[in-house]
């Protein structure tokens, strides 16, 4: 590699994909059965390979994370308000305002860029039904306090897990927390099915909710139960996810090795700082966010633009945050004087390329672009 320029621009993520040659017998057993959706066997089969390795009971597969949100919310029935992060993709407040439910945000903590359940209380009105947490960048949130709150008011708790695949809390799945977990398995995503997603419960009488909702309320040929949506994901995409799950553990392996070599190669660069690696928690090296702090010699943005110059799609992300946006930047709670936390993480983050296929020649030449 000539000084970092390669044929090919790096991105801040690059989805994973198995040899075609693999996927083939997939799709002739397809196109054989000619069962293209519907349950197929193909999603059957992802859906009891998904619990058995995530270490979950029940999993709903989705056409993709955003419609599992909305469909999430429609389980359990959430009306009113909702508490939930501004520091997010915006799929998170839009599932909310699909759904008629007013977005009320909450400052983030500091050190995780997670929901802070210390600000939660103060948020709850008598119309808060439910409580909306991100495991940003798949680091589990404080599960425990929240689940607390959510306990003494009545409330439900629904957790935006679209980075959170595989991640560990306490020497178990993050995802078994809260009342739903929703996944995301964008290309972009550890794990992926091209486009989908999945919704995680803990008993059968929800995952039958679930399903039909997804199913437009269908229970049998002649009888529609709810008026769901179709976000039935299809046999190819299930069919993507069983081959794809054979090699999930040695790609997250190869993230692991390439986060590792960021925080070795970014300690001694003054004004950058990394998220720290927290205790009693296994995380799945989905991004590698940085700070960019004050003592640093470039702006935060001044440094993205040296990225691109050179041939580095990193992303600010998130950035804007989701109450900036012109459908909620009227609410009271998006006022940026709430949320000082947020805002300034939003202004100092950058995400660095990482996906397993990253070599480590080229984390070496990101790196000295910031260190120069």
């Amino acid at each position: 590699m000539d000084k970092g320029k390669e044929k090919f621009p790096v991105y801040v993520t690059q989805p994973t994909l198995p040899p075609l040659d693999d996927f083939l017998p997939y799709l002739a057993q397809i196109w054989e059965s000619k069962c293209l959706t519907n349950a197929g066997p193909f999603h059957q089969q992802l859906e009891q390979a998904l619990c058995q390795y995530l270490g979950v009971k029940h999993i709903s597969l989705f056409t993709n994370g955003t419609l599992a949100l909305v469909t999430a919310l429609q389980t359990l029935r959430i009306t009113g308000e909702v508490i939930t992060t501004p520091y997010s993709f915006v799929a998170t407040a839009h599932s909310l305002l699909w759904n008629g439910i007013k977005p009320v945000f909450v400052d983030i903590d500091p050190v995780t860029l997670n929901l802070d359940p210390a600000r939660i209380e103060a948020a709850i009105t008598p119309q808060t039904t439910a409580i909306m947490p991100v495991h940003c960048y798949g680091q589990p949130c404080d599960v425990d306090r929240i689940q607390k709150i959510a306990d003494t008011y009545g409330l439900k708790v629904i957790y935006d897990a679209a980075h959170a695949f595989s991640v560990q809390y306490n020497g178990a799945s993050v995802l078994n927390h809260g009342d739903l977990s929703v996944l995301s398995f964008h290309a972009t995503k550890v794990f992926n099915t091209f486009e989908g997603g999945a919704i995680i419960c803990q008993d059968a009488k929800t995952k039958s909710r679930i399903d039909h909702l997804k199913n437009f309320g269908f229970v049998d040929e002649v009888t529609v139960i709810a008026p769901g949506i179709n976000g039935k994901m299809s046999e190819i995409n299930a069919a993507f996810g069983l081959l794809q799950l054979k090699g999930v553990d040695q790609a997250l392996a190869q993230r692991k090795v390439v986060e590792k070599h960021y925080r070795r190669a970014l300690a001694e660069v003054d004004g950058i700082e990394c998220l720290p690696e927290l205790a009693h928690k296994e995380g799945n090296h989905a991004y590698f966010p940085i700070l960019v702090k004050p003592g640093y010699p470039l702006t935060r943005d001044a440094l993205f633009e040296k990225f691109k110059a050179n041939g580095i799609f990193a992303r600010r992300y998130f950035f804007p945050l989701i109450s900036d946006f012109p459908m909620y930047k009227s609410l009271p709670s998006a006022a940026s004087a709430n949320l000082p936390v947020a805002t300034k993480a939003a202004n100092e983050v950058i995400c660095l390329p990482i996906y397993p296929d990253l070599a480590l020649q080229q984390v070496d030449f990101i790196v000295s672009l910031i260190a120069k």
